[in-house]
């Protein structure tokens, strides 16, 4: 009997079934970073809570006695959040009642969305590199798994290649937008490429938007936006990115109705209700000032200067974020082209940690990226500039 889990050649990775991403990585390099005290910037979590009165509401919720079931779509004043939230920012009008549904974090909605609308016989297109959650996923409905490259330096799709990665197998294309682990943004002419081949496919697209207020000059284009799309996309969106309360796990779809049915139809026996009390904080943390996402996304870009500084010191090609809260660096430009073994040292080397991004890609994918290293900056400050530091002794400790 097969195992449709087969662990890679160097033992460091378990691959699925169609060559998607392996998981051990990750847990290896964070207990590098535990055993040598390093400062671990593979781990893309913040290291300090969001809004106070947002913590304070979900402490108040379990006080109050909040503490039961939600519905399974949600609270409707976090649905309806949800949908003033898209109205507000994007001039979208979705249903709370029928077209808006509340996950357990974007991890579930990825896998609701997946699980309900593919399976053997399907194609599910990505870019490559590509979040993890979804290689897994695909291999968990059986559908095919095919990608298209981004390209560095600006990791920008070729479009011809894009166009040719499209079949009429091709079920559900995903955009992750702003891009993990890349940081790119796409721009309109990239987005509505997508959408013109999924019509012309007949393709569902699932858009994830988890850091879509955390860009850095570029503008944040909902694919649900563009002429052709609002009918065949699935959007979702999450409060653990915008708010820094990731261990919340609140996170939400939003789209046709006929679509959202079907996650919701697969979310309910994944978890069927998402964490109560912390709904109706996060309905308020939508509801927050304009200034409050603009002054994230500003605290945000000092952080990532500050790191890219010091990556730079290291002697690093630093590949520019525009968003979400993650940077490339390309360890090429030391001559080192096995950046997931320089990723095993650097813990015990410098105390830093950060992830290969050969690891977010096929096979084909990973010779392509195997000299980059991505690192995190949703750290504090000066936890980012002790981190600057050590980076800049790499030169001289290799």
């Amino acid at each position: 009997m097969t195992t449709p889990w087969q662990r890679t050649a160097d033992g460091a990775n378990l691959l699925g079934p169609d060559g998607s991403l392996g998981v051990t990585i990750f847990e290896e390099i964070t207990t590098l970073a535990n055993r040598h005290q390093a400062i671990n910037l593979g781990q893309g979590f913040p290291d300090e809570d969001g809004p106070a009165e947002l913590s304070r509401m979900a402490q108040e919720a379990i006080a109050g006695g909040q503490n039961q079931y939600a519905p399974g779509k949600g609270i409707l004043e976090l649905r309806q959040a949800v949908a003033d939230h898209q109205e507000r920012f994007y001039g979208l009008i979705p249903d709370p009642d029928t077209e808006i549904v509340i996950t357990t974090g974007a991890t579930e909605a990825i896998a609701a969305a997946i699980l309900a609308l593919t399976g053997p016989g399907d194609e599910v297109l990505t870019f490559e590199p590509f979040y993890d959650s979804y290689g897994a996923m695909i291999g968990l409905s059986g559908a095919s798994h095919t990608t298209v490259p981004l390209l560095a330096p600006d990791f920008m799709p070729d479009l011809a290649a894009l166009e040719n990665s499209f079949s009429q197998r091709t079920k559900m294309v995903i955009v992750n937008n702003p891009h993990n682990p890349t940081g790119a943004v796409f721009p309109e002419a990239v987005l509505t490429e997508v959408v013109r081949l999924a019509v012309k496919y007949d393709a569902v697209i699932l858009t994830d938007e988890v850091y879509e207020h955390l860009t850095f000059g570029p503008r944040h284009i909902p694919v649900a936006t563009l002429p052709g799309a609002a009918e065949r996309t699935l959007t979702i969106s999450s409060a653990g990115k915008t708010f820094s309360f990731t261990g919340w796990k609140v996170g939400w779809i939003s789209g046709p109705a006929d679509l959202v049915a079907a996650a919701r139809t697969v979310k309910q026996f994944l978890s069927y209700s998402s964490g109560t009390p912390f709904q109706t904080a996060i309905a308020a943390g939508l509801r927050m000032d304009e200034s409050f996402f603009t002054g994230a996304a500003a605290t945000l870009r000092r952080k990532r200067d500050i790191l890219s500084e010091g990556l730079r010191a290291a002697g690093l090609d630093v590949l520019t974020s525009h968003g979400t809260y993650f940077i490339n660096a390309d360890t090429a430009a030391l001559g080192i082209t096995d950046a997931t073994a320089l990723a095993r040292r650097l813990p015990e080397l410098i105390g830093v940690a950060a992830i290969p991004v050969a690891v977010f890609c096929h096979p084909e994918g990973a010779q392509r990226t195997r000299s980059l290293l991505r690192f995190a900056f949703c750290k504090r400050e000066e936890v980012l500039e002790q981190a600057a530091g050590r980076l800049a002794t790499l030169k001289d400790k290799l």
